[in-house]
């Protein structure tokens, strides 16, 4: 259980942040634990992971038996002056939902920091969950629809989302997504594909 007491969770928070400025492990940053308010770590507008209720009372099982053994992935946002979760969204709903387990760790959420911007940072969140084989159809829509809006190519998207050309073809073409993009230039390969996909609905 953690001290109750936040003047020395503070403390141990600075300690750590110290122990990371001097470890040659920076580019982990599990190497970098640290528990703060709740209040301070916000969820992001993207995450396509989808979790059943049984598996979300599963996992408060396994955080009020074992307490939490992986800390939630953010990025530091200087505009909201919060913690905004990458990965580890129902990590952090567990503690909002039941308040033993919000209780036992003072109100604090253990998290670790990266440094991404808004395409990166999408990009990781996909990656993770999709490790874990969960993502949904939607969410992936959205956040490629975002990367590509903010001026990602689909070269880099296929890159840092883990997916094949064909399979990101398909997913803007059968999910109507491409038809936002009806002015886009494909390449010949890519026309085939769809030519062929359409070929296969009918």
């Amino acid at each position: 259980m953690l001290d109750e007491t936040p003047d020395k969770i503070n403390f141990l928070n600075e300690v750590r942040q110290l122990l990371f400025s001097l470890s040659p492990e920076k580019v982990n940053p599990v190497d970098r634990v640290l528990w703060v308010p709740m209040e301070m770590v916000k969820a992001n507008n993207y995450n396509p992971n989808a979790v059943a209720k049984q598996e979300m009372q599963l996992l408060y099982t396994s955080i009020r038996e074992d307490g939490y053994t992986q800390p939630i992935v953010t990025i530091w946002s200087e505009e909201e002056q919060k913690y905004i979760i990458v990965d580890g969204f129902h990590r952090n709903l567990i503690a909002r939902m039941y308040k033993d387990i919000a209780r036992r760790n003072s109100g604090r959420l253990p998290i670790v920091v990266i440094d991404k911007d808004v395409n990166d940072r999408m990009a990781s969140t996909v990656r993770h969950n999709r490790a874990r084989g969960k993502h949904s159809v939607d969410g992936m829509t959205n956040i490629i629809y975002n990367m590509i809006k903010n001026g990602e190519s689909d070269a880099v998207i296929c890159k840092k989302l883990g997916m094949e050309p064909l399979e990101l073809v398909k997913l803007k073409h059968i999910t109507g997504f491409a038809k936002m993009f009806k002015n886009y230039e494909y390449s010949k390969a890519i026309k085939e594909i769809i030519h062929h996909t359409d070929s296969a609905e009918l």
